[in-house]
Formats: C-alpha cells, structure tokens, sequence
C-alpha cells in the first residue's frame, strides 16, 4: 500500500489482495450469512458433519453426479490451508482428520474468522476484508445484510455468481442466503425484506 504524508492510501499493488481482519471484528450477520450458505451447524458439529455429508450423498445418488460435497467450514478450511484441490477418497479422509483436529486446538469464533480471511472471492480478492473492499468500497465491518449475503454467495463459484459478470444469477444466489438466514432465524423477516431490495455493485471499488 502506498499512503500520503497525512496517512491516506493512495495506491494498493498486489497479485492477492489480502488484509486480515481478526475474527471479533467481523460482524455477526456477516458470520451468519456463511454459516447460513456454507454449514448451518457449524457450531454444533466437531468438524465433520455426518447429517450433512448423508444429506450430500442422497442428493448426488438423486441427481446422479457428484453435486453436492456435504463439506464443513472447518473442512474447506483445513483443504485450504493443507491439501491439494484433488477429488479423492483419501483427500477427503485427510480434510476430515484434520478438520476435527483443528476443532479441538481453536473455538468455533476463531475458525470461522481464519476460513473468512482464507477464503477468494473473485475479482482477485482473497478474504472478508478485501471483498468488502473490493466489491463495497467500505470495511467489513460497515457491510449490510444485504452486501453480508452477496459475499457469501462467491466462494461457491466467484465467477458465476459474480455481480458484475451476472448480476442475475448473483441476485438468485444471495436471494438463497437471505432465505437461510430467514429460516434459521439469522435475521429478521423486516430484515429480509430490505436486504432482498439492495442493489448489486456494479464494478470493483
């Protein structure tokens, strides 16, 4: 980053564009929004979720292909950090040994903040912070509900949910975030209402 003598940034230069963001200052819609989308019981699993993962599997054995993963938080996390992107028995094996290893070392707070600063989100962003930045213009911790649910719906394919490549399909999938928050009671139906309205960005801050 490049800052003025009165400490403004004038020019950021980067090949990941990155800041971290310690995981109490990060609002909890933003936190709900993912575990929403991404691990509804993320707080109640050890890291690997047998419910999710025979939910997975009788939706894949339905359509026939493998469509859905049944992946925590704690494992796209641990698949981050430690293994290769390979679809494999045996990676999976390993995300799962590893994921319930992480949970008995970190809180579930601690967790998710790491897999929010890890995660891409498109358009070069890599973590929460950046992609408040990037698609916003503003920190996270000034994010709506609204612009918490947008974000959420990347990680899944930045490129197809992207607002400025397809602001339809990136209005469907936060329209999908808003109503698990809705349903598990993340937020409020006043809340949703409004959320439902906002406006997508229309190009990178």
């Amino acid at each position: 980053k490049v800052y003025s003598d009165e400490g403004k940034v004038l020019a950021e230069f980067y090949y990941e564009r990155r800041t971290f963001i310690p995981s109490y200052q990060i609002p909890e819609h933003v936190k709900k929004a993912f575990v929403a989308i991404e691990d509804v019981r993320f707080y109640s699993h050890p890291g690997v979720d047998l419910i999710g993962i025979l939910r997975a599997l009788m939706h894949d054995i339905r359509a026939r292909s493998m469509v859905q993963g049944g992946s925590t938080i704690t494992q796209q996390l641990a698949k981050m950090l430690f293994l290769k992107p390979e679809k494999s028995i045996i990676r999976k094996v390993k995300e799962a040994i590893i994921s319930i290893q992480i949970e008995k070392r970190y809180t579930k707070d601690e967790i998710l903040g790491l897999y929010l600063n890890q995660t891409y989100f498109g358009t070069r962003a890599y973590g929460i912070e950046a992609a408040a930045q990037t698609y916003f213009g503003k920190s996270v911790r000034q994010l709506s509900v609204a612009e918490a649910a947008l974000l959420a719906s990347l990680p899944k394919a930045p490129s197809q949910y992207s607002p400025f490549k397809n602001p339809q399909k990136a209005k469907e999938r936060r329209k999908t975030v808003l109503e698990s928050m809705l349903k598990h009671k993340f937020i409020t139906p006043d809340q949703y209402n409004q959320a439902i309205e906002g406006t997508l960005p229309v190009a990178p801050f």
